[in-house]
């Protein structure tokens, strides 16, 4: 059972809210959008981390989903490994996302790669060579209509969250370099730790200035590369419950319904992929009860909609290259590497 005492706040939430709103605000405009002083707000956050009951980290951009591949895996293990299994491949910075599930497969994971070859010799060669892991499938994405850092609870006002409105991004200039360096992977693995450290921490981290680690910063998520991203333990926020469901929508008509979907307040995930079924959607629910509800709305939403297969999440092991406990929190950092060869890289937490 759950201690009350480690249940987030109302004030705790309406922070996270602010955070997902404008995940580097400082503390000045958080303070602003919630009534309250900055320095409350400041350690108000500075309390959350300190338990791992949030964070904030980089997130995928949507032009990055164009130039790498990334695959939804459901992992079989040898009977009573699922636990062994999971601690080998949270060091794998390839999985970004892992899962315990209450269904036919031990493990869910979210894996990228730098491009389909490598994408093959991780699923293929690297994972199957692993002895707790008896089969992997790979369901390839196609397109991502959206990701878990669109997501948004549901805990400030409407003119709280006014004031914390993004302004217009600028378009992309003829002078952005688009292409991802050794020192903008460096600069990545830094923010995946804390993606609200100080420009000058930043850059004495990276040996380089200040100001040229802004300017890359906002360069890499003008272009739709990289987003900044506010998570949290959701068991302790009211979001206890994870869903992931495949169906199949007609060729003709899965954009629409795609793009229809992700505006359901309980979508955290929604892609089209390959295999069996061509559209997966995971959910985020307060209670399992909540799971029939919730496809009897998409039923009733879109009934050229088919749904062949529904799990429930029994333990998120890594969300963002994020190490969680059994309660959402965050226990360590391996930060997502999905440019480097598969098998090469494994990281100590």
């Amino acid at each position: 059972m759950q201690d009350n005492d480690d249940l987030l706040s109302e004030d705790e939430l309406a922070l996270i809210h602010a955070l997902q709103l404008a995940p580097r605000a400082s503390w000045a405009e958080l303070g602003h959008a919630l009534g309250v002083d900055p320095v409350t707000v400041a350690r108000r956050w500075q309390r959350l981390t300190a338990r791992g009951a949030a964070w904030v980290g980089v997130s995928p951009g949507p032009r990055l989903f164009d130039r790498v591949c990334l695959a939804y895996l459901r992992i079989d293990c040898a009977a009573g490994q699922a636990g062994a299994a999971v601690e080998a491949l949270a060091r794998h910075p390839h999985l970004v996302t892992l899962e315990r599930a209450a269904g036919p497969h031990h493990i869910l994971a979210t894996a990228g790669a730098a491009d389909l070859a490598a994408m093959s010799r991780y699923t293929l060669d690297v994972l199957p060579a692993l002895p707790e892991i008896t089969a992997v499938r790979a369901d390839l994405i196609t397109h991502m209509f959206t990701e878990g850092g669109d997501w948004r609870i549901d805990a400030l006002a409407p003119e709280q969250r006014t004031r914390l409105a993004a302004p217009a991004a600028r378009p992309p200039s003829k002078r952005d370099r688009g292409r991802l360096t050794d020192q903008d992977r460096a600069l990545l693995d830094a923010l995946a730790q804390d993606g609200r450290a100080a420009y000058s921490a930043l850059a004495a981290q990276l040996g380089t200035g200040a100001a040229a680690v802004k300017r890359r910063i906002d360069e890499l998520t003008r272009l739709g590369l990289f987003r900044f991203r506010c998570d949290f333990a959701r068991p302790l926020g009211g979001w206890p419950v994870a869903v992931t469901f495949w169906a199949t929508a007609p060729t003709d008509q899965l954009h629409r319904i795609g793009h229809a979907l992700v505006e359901l307040p309980q979508i955290r995930n929604c892609a089209a992929i390959t295999g069996t079924h061509n559209l997966l959607l995971q959910a985020s629910l307060h209670s399992v009860a909540d799971v029939l509800a919730f496809e009897n709305q998409l039923a009733a939403a879109h009934p050229e909609l088919t749904i062949g297969e529904r799990v429930v999440t029994l333990r998120h092991d890594k969300l963002l290259g994020r190490v969680l406990d059994p309660q959402g929190r965050s226990m360590s950092v391996v930060a997502p590497d999905i440019w480097s060869a598969p098998g090469n890289r494994v990281r100590n937490g």
